[in-house]
């Protein structure tokens, strides 16, 4: 039989926090229940264990957009919305560079 894990809160990486359950099916539950492990992943995730160890991880498309945050690309990625809006004063250094010790 599944478990399933009381709602806690999380916060997500843009900061929002939202109520989930996590449900655990062994692997064999999960190949005999496959319709209700994904109705359970509507809810939050589903982790799947083999001999006790967790396998694999069952999230819903619209969770797993959340927590990656919809990126396209590798600069989007790293990239950090709004940052633009701050001033960075930098003082320029009067030292002489070092030459590199290629030894």
């Amino acid at each position: 039989m599944a478990k399933i894990a009381p709602m806690f809160e999380c916060t997500n990486i843009k900061g929002k926090v939202a109520a989930m359950t996590i449900t655990t099916f062994t692997s064999r539950e999960f190949q005999q229940n496959a319709n209700r492990a994904q109705k359970a992943a509507q809810a939050g995730p589903v982790f799947i264990t083999n001999r006790g160890e967790t396998g694999h991880v069952l999230l819903s498309y619209e969770h797993y957009q959340r927590i990656t945050g919809k990126r396209r690309n590798i600069v989007e990625a790293l990239s950090m919305p709004g940052l633009a809006d701050i001033d960075l004063e930098v003082s320029r250094s009067h030292e002489l560079p070092r030459p590199a010790d290629l030894s």
